[in-house]
């Protein structure tokens, strides 16, 4: 069982930045892949970013690449996602999500608004 509390959302201007921080409980953190997904409003949940279990591949959303990061540390059981030069279509609901066998997520956090104006 694993629990995923997301925090760092906001609202910034475009261009701006922001990081955002999972937290998991749970002692077997460390055999999940992790992912970052978003939902806009009308929109459907779209994927944003993964990283594998060690850490040591990662995959992005098209519309993300060259500006967000993931990233984890298993020891504080943490994913990450620095976001970078955001843009008004950014602005969604963020999700953190664990899954034992991709592309099935397992545990999903509550989500964290950003909001980022033009």
């Amino acid at each position: 069982q694993v629990q995923l509390v997301e925090s760092g959302g906001g609202l910034v201007q475009a261009g701006g930045s922001l990081r955002l921080s999972c937290a998991a409980s749970g002692r077997t953190f460390s055999i999940y892949d992790m992912g970052w997904f978003r939902q806009a409003p009308g929109k459907e949940r779209e994927f944003v970013a993964r990283i594998s279990r060690s850490g040591g591949s990662t995959s992005y959303a098209d519309f993300v690449k060259g500006r967000f990061t993931i990233s984890r540390d298993n020891a504080k059981k943490m994913v990450y996602l620095q976001m970078n030069s955001l843009k008004p279509d950014d602005t969604a609901v963020y999700y953190c999500a664990a899954a034992r066998n991709i592309p099935s997520y397992d545990y999903w956090g509550q989500g964290t608004q950003v909001t980022v104006s033009s």
